[in-house]
This record gives structure tokens, C-alpha cells and sequence, in this order.
């Protein structure tokens, strides 16, 4: 499909998702979710790309929120199909089979923050700010904030995010463990590309498999993972690329992963 809001390129095995809405800091209103959906879809479906990076356009905003203009005017039943909609819609993005990053460039906030939330991993410039404020509006997370970060930075961590609504800087967010690397402005898409094309180099199946292993396993008991983890680990093993990895390490190479 044609996007208006947002961008897709292709560069080699990763994909660029950038939501362009510059003029209103990268808002998300209900098209917009439309259109990440289906790039998300689109993303998944290609063989050839392997990894995705998520980020705004321009300098200021990664993603600044939900679209005001648009949430005021709802009425309940509208604002919960929304708030179900963007949570289908970053679900697509947490659980695609490719690891992909949040590469913040500035604010996110709100649906923003949620949207970073959703990716594997998180990068971001020290001029970033991250928060969850809707409190401050009157309303609540929407888009699963408040469930992701009790999960990544546990649940003391989410209720201060919450209930004050504040902002945070990069570095704060990197101590508490939701952003996991920090870069100088000039510095963040070269940073985000260096960790990206160390992925690449893993095994594509490994990368896959331990992708679906951390996610099934938060979600149930210690015991439980750990049991999808041998099974995990055994499907590894019967694969060319861990004859590959193994046998390049013996014989101190570089290994030639082929995915499968």
C-alpha cells in the first residue's frame, strides 16, 4: 500500500520504518497506526530483511504521542476500539520473528514511548525524553504501556512512570534498563547500525529462535521457559548453521551463515 505518514525503505537486510508527521512531532492518530500495521505486515513477509529500525523524522520527535486533536473528540466506545487498535497493531511489532530497534531521536511520549516499548531493543540520543504522561490529560496508557514497562523495568519503575507522568531523560531511562544504549545526537544512526549489523552477523535461525524463546518465556514460570529453551536449543542443533558456527570457531573464522 501507498504510506502518507510514514516512510519504508530498504537498506540490504534491515527495513526503516520512520513515522513522518514532522509538523505535529510525529503524532500517531488512527491512519497513521494503519499504516504501521501494514508495514509491520510487509516487513514480516519479506524473506530479505532480517532486522528493522523504528524512528521519527526530523530532529526533535521520535514520537511525541497519540494525536491530541483526535483523542479529545472521542467518545468511550471510540477511544477503547483505538486503544485496542494500537495494541493489535504494536502486538504485530513485538511479536514479528525479526528483532527490531527503537532508534529515539528525541521525544516519545505517550504512544511514542509505548511504540519504543514494543521493538526488542532501544537506542537513543542524549537529548531524548521518554515518558508516559497521560495521566496529565486525564487518561491512562493506552497502547500497552503500562504492561510493557512493568515487564522490561518491573512494576515499581512502571508505577512512578505512570502515576507522576514525567519525563525522563536517555540516560535514566538507560539505568533503569528500557533504553539499552545511549548515543551523542550525531552519533545515534551510526550506533543503532553498529548493534543491527552485529545481529546480522549471528546466525539468522539462532537470532530467530532466541527472538520466540525470551518472548514465550516471559510469560510463564522459570521452569516453563526454561523447558521452551531446551526445546529451542535442540531445533538449533539440527540446523546447517550450527554445524557452520561450530565448525568456523574450531577453525578460527568468521563463520558463512546461510539461515537454515
Amino acid at each position: 500500500m501507498g504510506f502518507e505518514n510514514i516512510l519504508l525503505e530498504r537498506a540490504g537486510a534491515v527495513a526503516f520504518v520512520t513515522v513522518n508527521r514532522p509538523k505535529v512531532m510525529n503524532a500517531l492518530n488512527a491512519q497513521t497506526l494503519r499504516e504501521l500495521a501494514a508495514a509491520f505486515d510487509e516487513v514480516e513477509a519479506d524473506a530479505a530483511l532480517r532486522c528493522l529500525v523504528v524512528t521519527g523524522a526530523g530532529e526533535k520527535a521520535f514520537v511525541a504521542g497519540a494525536d491530541i486533536n483526535e483523542l479529545a473528540k472521542m467518545q468511550p466506545l471510540a477511544a477503547k476500539d483505538l486503544a485496542f487498535s494500537g495494541q493489535q497493531v504494536f502486538a504485530r511489532l513485538e511479536k514479528m520473528t525479526k528483532p527490531s530497534v527503537a532508534m529515539v531521536n528525541g521525544f516519545a511520549l505517550g504512544g511514542g514511548c509505548e511504540l519504543a516499548l514494543a521493538c526488542t531493543l532501544r537506542t537513543a540520543s542524549t537529548n531524548a525524553k521518554l515518558g508516559l504522561p497521560e495521566v496529565s490529560l486525564g487518561i491512562i496508557p493506552g497502547y500497552g504501556g503500562t504492561q510493557r514497562l512493568a515487564r522490561i523495568a518491573g512494576p515499581g519503575v512502571a508505577r512512578e512512570w505512570v502515576l507522576t507522568g514525567d519525563l525522563f531523560g536517555a540516560e535514566e531511562a538507560h539505568r533503569l534498563g528500557i533504553v539499552n544504549r545511549v548515543f551523542a545526537p550525531e552519533a545515534l544512526r551510526e550506533g543503532t547500525m553498529k548493534m543491527v549489523e552485529t545481529i546480522l552477523s549471528r546466525g539468522p535461525v539462532a537470532v530467530r529462535l532466541a527472538l520466540e524463546t525470551i518472548r514465550r518465556g516471559m510469560n510463564m514460570s522459570q521452569p516453563e521457559g526454561e523447558i521452551i529453551e531446551s526445546d529451542m536449543f535442540a531445533l538449533a542443533a539440527t540446523t546447517s548453521d550450527m554445524r557452520e558456527g561450530m565448525t568456523a570457531f574450531l577453525e578460527k573464522r568468521k563463520p558463512a551463515f546461510v539461515g537454515r
